[in-house]
């Protein structure tokens, strides 16, 4: 064999060409390799176990040599799954140097046949981490996580190293969240100063980091991806004989362009999560002058509704981007049945009649019909096209194992519901593992972008493009966003509607983005807070106030000020004749920028200011209006001084006052805010929803999220502000030193309505 096929022979197996060349350049793990991959062929398992049989080439020694085809054959079968496993089965072999393997005390001593589950998984690293609860809290995240992993691995010795490592760290990361500016510093002196982990450690970028206004093209740049068409170089993509022919048809089709696509279900209201989701595909694609395309996964009838699928396409346009073009799996219903047909054929899928109960789990029993004729499951799936078998009755199963030990995952299923777009043509749907890679494939899809949990299914999407001789695309994955003090699953937000605690998806107390929306949130912020969450592996859980924070930031430029007063008290100026004032002020909408515009405003008389900012006995500090201290008046130029007090039942009702221009000499301690020629507005003050960070914890709330509402989350008030106040549904003003506020669409012309969208900075020289 020349150099260059045996280097495409290692990267088949699984190996990176930088991995493939620096084996190439070990004359004796090199031979190694390739006596171990050609004794693999002769089980067509070359691409399925490469990297295992890459470790064995790595840790053979001599006297093992012997067993090379004994060990391929049991990584063939799947017996030697992991490198656990692989480890186990070397030191058995090293310690009985017999040529006759004892095969049943080599599979004892190797685990073989032991199942550990992802529950099992998850159950004992729960336990570990309870155990340590208080010193991980304590130490964060300079405690020694090798306590739980050697903890871990005594229990289960034979749990894969990589799915218990990836849980500790996903669990710590529940138990503390992301790190923390001290975190990093940290971690930074223990590398010595080593500049080139610092990025790795922040994941998120930080905001006293130099790139913490990075746009989301920005951080799409800096994303270490394949090129369009050099799938190849990914780890675990999977060589096959016609990927180098079905490279070349796809780069003749998308001219070597970046093509990503989001592709939400239409059963819901996007939320917080799917912003990032959003900015990432529409984003990665901008960035690289590529093309993204919505694809609705409507492959569900039975929870689509049109409300969503315009719903959807609103909030993405709404974030600023524009699809390529908007597809549904619908499109392609008739395509996915031919292609189901070539795999039945291929014998790769077969009907199965198990029911749901019985294939649920990490563990289930195998199907009695996986090995039914071709020619029977060509008949039995045209029944279930044809409705001839009630639902839940069959299924079409597809030939494959996963990583984590679940088996055959289902291609279709029977449903007896009408579909939105193509009515009653079909009876039978495709599943998400089935219809996802190939609608990829079929749109030439150069980036399979999507979130952690879905890479336990990379197995079927690579195996499945690949049985069906079709373009396979590169799945990347990347941590979920989640937000505390929320919900944001589907189920629970209906609860919350029905329950009438929430008046819709759209209540902006919410993290839907229609509900980010109707509060007022800018599309910019979210794309900012996005692209300073970053892109890692990790899943990020972060509080409200780091996208609030952006929200300020964006306002504070482009919402003009505006006085409103939410609390009202009357003042009459008893001697508003003398002080010889205009009637009308023009008040600037940006005081920091005179230059964008202004507003005219009435001054009379009469005047309203905030209940909180008048006290009759002020404590020491109290820098406002007083019986004895007088105040200044923002823009009118002028103090006023309480003369008289005017009460109802003990409650002051009215202030008289006297006024004078302001004294250049002896200027008052503060300026309020103040609405003479009034209309009235409702103004809703918004709060978290959620007491506890965590809601839907029962560790946290033990009746469930349902009890756990905050009784304080709305208050409606009744104010005042300038008639001449001129609004649009979702127009966002800042109310002078209140906050900042946005028009709800419920307002009428009777009736201005205004959210609270969020509060203003905090001044440390205002009491």
């Amino acid at each position: 064999m020349s150099a260059d096929e045996i280097l495409r022979m290692f990267c088949s197996a699984g190996l990176s060409e930088q991995k493939a060349a620096e084996t190439m350049k070990n004359q004796n793990l090199r031979k190694r390799f390739i006596t171990i991959l050609n004794e693999a062929a002769k089980h067509k398992s070359l691409s399925e176990c490469g990297m295992l049989y890459y470790h064995i080439a790595s840790k053979l020694k001599p006297v093992h040599e012997k067993h090379i085809p004994f060990l391929v054959t049991y990584i063939a079968e799947k017996k030697l799954d992991n490198t656990q496993r692989l480890d186990a089965a070397l030191q058995y072999l090293s310690s009985n140097l017999k040529d006759n393997v004892d095969v049943k005390a080599f599979e004892e001593y190797c685990g073989i046949g032991i199942i550990i589950t992802a529950d099992e998984i998850e159950q004992v690293i729960e336990e570990c981490i309870e155990k340590y609860k208080n010193t991980i809290i304590k130490e964060r995240y300079k405690f020694n996580v090798g306590i739980i992993l050697q903890e871990v691995r005594n229990k289960l010795k034979w749990a894969d190293g990589r799915i218990v490592k990836n849980e500790v760290d996903l669990q710590i990361l529940n138990l503390i969240g992301v790190k923390t500016e001290e975190d990093v510093v940290s971690s930074i002196k223990k590398d010595k100063g080593n500049k080139s982990n610092i990025r790795k450690i922040l994941g998120p970028i930080e905001n006293n980091s130099n790139e913490c206004n990075l746009s989301v093209s920005d951080v799409m740049k800096k994303l270490d991806f394949h090129k369009p068409g050099q799938n190849t170089i990914t780890e675990g993509y999977i060589i096959t004989e016609n990927t180098e022919r079905l490279l070349e048809e796809h780069l003749k089709i998308t001219g070597g362009k970046v093509r990503t696509r989001f592709p939400p279900e239409p059963n819901g209201i996007l939320h917080i999560g799917h912003a990032k989701a959003i900015n990432i595909n529409f984003g990665y694609a901008a960035a690289h002058d590529g093309i993204c395309f919505l694809r609705y996964d409507d492959t569900n009838p039975e929870k689509e509704e049109e409300k969503f699928f315009i719903g959807i396409r609103e909030m993405v346009e709404w974030l600023g981007y524009r699809p390529y073009k908007i597809t549904h799996s619908s499109d392609y219903f008739d395509k996915l049945y031919e292609l189901a047909l070539v795999l039945i054929k291929k014998g790769l899928a077969y009907v199965c009649h198990q029911n749901q109960k019985e294939i649920k789990g990490f563990n289930p029993p195998p199907s009695p019909w996986r090995d039914r004729p071709v020619t029977e499951n060509l008949i039995l799936f045209e029944d279930m096209r044809k409705g001839l078998i009630d639902e839940g009755q069959a299924t079409l199963r597809m030939k494959i194992t996963l990583k984590e030990g679940k088996q055959d995952p289902i291609a279709y299923r029977i449903k007896f519901s009408p579909h939105p777009r193509t009515g009653n043509k079909w009876c039978i749907y495709p599943t998400y593992d089935y219809t996802h890679c190939i609608c990829d494939s079929l749109e030439n899809i150069t980036h399979s972008l999507c979130t952690k949990e879905f890479q336990s299914r990379r197995p079927t999407y690579y195996w499945l493009c690949n049985a069906l001789n079709i373009y396979c695309p590169v799945q990347w994955e990347y941590g979920r966003l989640n937000m505390n003090y929320t919900v944001v699953s589907k189920r629970k937000i209906l609860k919350l509607i029905e329950n009438g605690i929430v008046r819709n998806w759209d209540d902006p107390r919410l993290f839907t983005l229609t509900a980010l929306r109707r509060r007022g949130f800018p599309p910019e912020a979210i794309n900012r807070f996005c692209a300073k969450m970053g892109v890692t592996g990790a899943q990020v859980v972060v509080d409200p106030q780091m996208v609030e924070s952006e929200v300020r930031n964006i306002l504070n430029d482009t919402a003009p000020r505006t006085m409103v007063v939410t609390e009202p008290l009357k003042v009459c100026i008893i001697n508003f004749k003398e002080i010889n004032i205009t009637e009308t002020i023009d008040v600037v909408n940006f005081p920091n920028n005179p230059e964008r515009g202004s507003h005219k405003i009435s001054f009379g008389n009469v005047i309203f200011i905030e209940k909180s900012d008048y006290k009759s006995e002020p404590d020491k500090n109290y820098r406002r209006l007083s019986l004895n201290q007088s105040v200044g008046l923002r823009y009118a130029g002028i103090t006023i001084s309480v003369i008289n007090e005017i009460f109802d039942n003990d409650e002051i009702i009215e202030l008289q006052v006297k006024a004078q221009p302001v004294n250049a000499l002896i200027k008052p301690k503060a300026f309020i805010h103040w609405v003479s020629n009034t209309k009235l507005v409702q103004i809703r003050m918004y709060e978290r929803l959620f007491n506890h960070k965590n809601p839907d914890d029962i560790n946290e709330v033990k009746e469930g999220y349902l009890s756990d509402i905050n009784p304080n989350s709305l208050q409606i008030m009744e104010g005042f502000a300038d008639k001449s106040l001129e609004t649009v549904p979702f127009q966002c003003f800042q109310f002078e030193r209140i906050g900042f506020f946005c028009v709800d669409p419920d307002t009428t012309n009777s009736l201005l309505i205004f959210n609270r969208t969020v509060t203003l900075k905090e001044d440390s020289g205002k009491n």
